[in-house]
């Protein structure tokens, strides 16, 4: 992103918004190319890099709809399923995991 505006961290003038920031607003940024990026420096790392958007040409956030609802709840229905057991875990499934807890760890058995 070369050619960007870089302001310190808090100290973004007005009228430009992270898109979390946006999304508070009930907008989204529609589009548009960034418009500046704030640094936050850190000790031991690189800074963290947030992008900004102009908060006049940002447009309002789609409505849900009843099919957008539906397809939101089906997906996040499949990250509850477990692929080993096949059962609905409760709770969603860890990526690193790819299965529920109870098939990850079974407990060991202790009839000896």
């Amino acid at each position: 992103m070369a050619g960007l505006p870089v302001y310190s961290w808090r100290l973004a003038p007005d009228g430009l918004a992270t898109r979390r920031q946006l999304r508070a607003l009930g907008l989204r940024p529609g589009g548009q190319d960034v418009a500046a990026q704030v640094e936050r420096p850190r000790r031991r790392r690189g800074p963290l890099v947030a992008y900004l958007y102009r908060i006049d040409r940002a447009r309002p956030v789609r409505p849900m709809t009843a099919r957008r609802a539906a397809a939101l709840a089906k997906a996040n229905a499949a990250r509850r399923w477990c692929s080993a057991c096949w059962r609905d875990a409760g709770y969603v499934i860890p990526a690193s995991l790819g299965m529920c807890t109870a098939c990850a760890y079974p407990e060991p058995d202790d009839r000896a």
